[in-house]
C-alpha cells in the first residue's frame, strides 16, 4: 500500500533538497543535489534557472511514478532576496540576479535622495541599505540601468513563488517572501510603500496570496495540492510558533545567521535602526524582528585558510571537537586575531595573524571570536525582551564547538538545538497542512537537544 506524503522542495544557495514527509510529519525520503553556477551578462556567479527547473521536473515526475508514495501536496521553500522576471509569453527574461552582486552606488544615492530620508526609511520597510540583498532595489536599479530590457518584464516573481510557478504556471506573490528585507513593503501601513506605487512596480508584482494558500491541480494524471512557496527562514520560523506559547529566539544557521524574534509587537525603532536590525514577515503578515550576520559565508572562508595554513584536509574542521582546556587558554590572554572578509567589525585587525602551532588552537580562537560577533547579533534581536528560550538550527546546530560557546554566554538561558536539515523544509510542509501542533512536535520531529554550559575553571 502506498504510503501518503507531502513533498518539499527546499533551495537553498549551495544544496538543492527534496523531501518526502508522511502524515505525521517524519521525513520518509530526500535528495540533495549541487549545480554549477553560471554567470550574469557581467560574469558575475549566478544560479542556474534552467538546471534547477529541469532537476525539479525530473524528480517530481519521477517520484510521482514510484509505487511506494502517493503524493497529496508539494511545496517549495528556498532563500530570498532574488527575483525571476517573466515577459508576456511567461518566459524568463534576464538571469536571476544573485544578491552578492553590488548595486553602483550613484543608484541607491538617487533613490534615498527620492524616497529617503535613510533612517526612516529602513524604520518603516524593516530593510536597511543592503544592495541586491534588497529585491525591490534590484527592480528600481534593472529599471534605471536596463530599460529597453526592464520594459519587458511582465512579472516579476520572489524565488519561492517562481518554483511554485514551475508547477502551476500561476504567478503570485505572498508575504514571507515580500517581507524579507526587500524595502517593498511598508510594515507602518500594511501595504507595499509608497515608492513602489510611484515608480509603478506594483503593476509587475502579482497579487498577494496567504502563503498558506495552495492550488487544486490535475498534474501529469494525479489530483495534487501545489502551494505557493514560503520564504525560507520564515519557513524554519514556524514549527517553532506554531507549537511553543512562551517567548523564544531562533538562531537559524548557514549562510547568513539570522536571530528571529517573533514576538515584537510595535515597528523598529531608531535604536534598533541603528544596531541593523530588520524585519522578517510571518506567514499572517506580522513583522518578525531580525539581526543577520554572514556568519556561514565567513566561515566557510576561514577554515579555508586555517586548513591550507596547518597543511590539513579541508574538512578537518568538521571533526573538531570542543575543548575546555583550550578555550581557558585562549581566553586568558584573549585578543582578536582575525580579519573578517565579508563582515564589518570595528574591532578586527588589519590583517590575520595566526600565532598557534595547531589547526586546533586556531579553530577554537576563530570560533570564539565568530561566536561574541554572534552574540551580539542574538542581543539585537532580542532588545529588552524577557526572552529565556534560544534555539538553534541549520548547520551550525551540528559544530560542537559553536554551540558550546554560545551555550556559556548565555548561561541563564536555555539553549536548544534541532536536526540541522529539516527546518525549512519542514516548515513549508506544515504551512500548506491543517495540522495542529503541540508541544511535544519539535522533541518528537527535530530530534531536539538540550545544552548545559560548560564550568569554567
Amino acid at each position: 500500500m502506498k504510503k501518503t506524503v507531502t513533498a518539499i522542495f527546499d533551495i537553498g544557495k549551495t544544496n538543492k533538497k527534496f523531501f518526502l514527509f508522511d502524515e505525521d510529519f517524519q521525513e520518509v525520503y530526500r535528495e540533495y543535489i549541487q549545480f554549477e553556477e553560471t554567470e550574469d551578462e557581467d560574469g558575475h556567479p549566478t544560479e542556474d534557472l534552467s538546471a534547477l527547473r529541469n532537476w525539479l521536473k525530473s524528480v517530481f515526475d519521477r517520484i510521482l511514478k514510484t509505487e511506494n508514495y502517493e503524493i497529496k501536496a508539494i511545496n517549495f521553500s528556498s532563500y530570498g532576496a532574488s527575483l525571476v522576471h517573466l515577459d508576456e509569453n511567461h518566459e524568463v527574461i534576464f538571469p536571476m540576479y544573485n544578491y552578492t552582486k553590488s548595486i553602483p552606488q550613484e543608484i541607491i544615492d538617487s533613490f534615498y535622495e527620492k524616497y529617503g530620508p535613510e533612517a526612516d526609511f529602513h524604520r518603516k520597510t524593516g530593510s536597511s541599505s543592503a544592495g541586491m540583498l534588497n529585491a525591490g532595489m534590484q527592480l528600481y536599479w534593472l529599471k534605471h540601468t536596463k530599460p529597453e530590457v526592464f520594459a519587458k518584464i511582465r512579472y516579476s516573481l520572489h524565488l519561492p513563488q517562481y518554483l511554485s510557478y514551475v508547477f502551476t504556471g500561476i504567478p503570485l506573490s505572498e508575504y514571507t517572501s515580500i517581507g524579507c528585507h526587500t524595502a517593498l513593503w511598508d510594515f507602518e501601513k500594511k501595504d507595499y510603500h509608497d515608492w513602489v506605487y510611484a515608480e509603478k512596480l506594483d503593476q509587475l508584482l502579482p497579487p498577494i496570496v496567504s502563503t498558506e494558500t495552495s492550488i487544486n491541480m490535475n498534474y501529469n494524471g494525479k489530483r495534487i495540492k501545489i502551494g505557493v512557496g514560503i520564504h525560507d527562514s520564515s519557513a524554519a520560523l514556524l514549527p517553532y510558533v506554531r507549537s511553543l506559547s512562551k517567548p523564544f529566539i531562533l538562531i537559524s544557521t548557514g549562510t547568513w545567521s539570522i536571530s528571529l524574534n517573533p514576538f515584537t509587537d510595535s515597528l523598529l525603532t531608531a535604536q534598533d535602526v541603528a544596531d541593523d536590525c530588520i524585519n522578517y514577515m510571518r506567514i499572517n503578515g506580522k513583522p518578525v524582528k531580525a539581526a543577520r550576520l554572514f556568519l556561514g559565508n565567513e566561515y566557510s572562508i576561514q577554515v579555508k585558510k586555517l586548513a591550507k595554513h596547518y597543511g590539513v584536509d579541508a574538512a578537518y574542521h568538521k571533526q573538531v571537537v570542543f575543548d575546555p582546556e583550550i578555550h581557558y587558554e585562549i581566553h586568558k590572554d584573549f585578543e582578536p586575531l582575525f580579519h573578517w572578509e565579508t563582515i564589518d567589525d570595528p574591532h578586527m585587525p588589519d590583517k590575520t595573524t595566526l600565532r598557534y602551532t595547531t589547526f586546533e588552537h586556531a579553530y577554537h580562537h576563530l570560533m570564539m571570536e565568530l561566536v561574541v560577533l554572534q552574540v551580539a547579533s542574538i542581543k539585537s534581536a532580542k532588545g529588552t525582551m524577557p526572552i529565556e528560550k534560544l534555539f538553534v538550527d541549520g548547520g551550525f546546530s551540528d559544530n560542537e564547538v559553536y554551540i558550546q560557546l554560545l551555550s556559556h554566554h548565555f548561561r541563564t538561558m536555555e539553549l536548544r538545538t534541532t536536526d540541522s536539515s529539516l527546518g525549512s523544509a519542514l516548515g513549508a510542509a506544515i504551512c500548506i497542512s491543517d495540522t495542529q501542533l503541540n508541544s511535544k512536535f519539535l522533541k518528537k520531529n527535530y530530534s531536539m537537544k538540550k545544552h548545559i554550559p560548560f564550568i569554567v575553571n
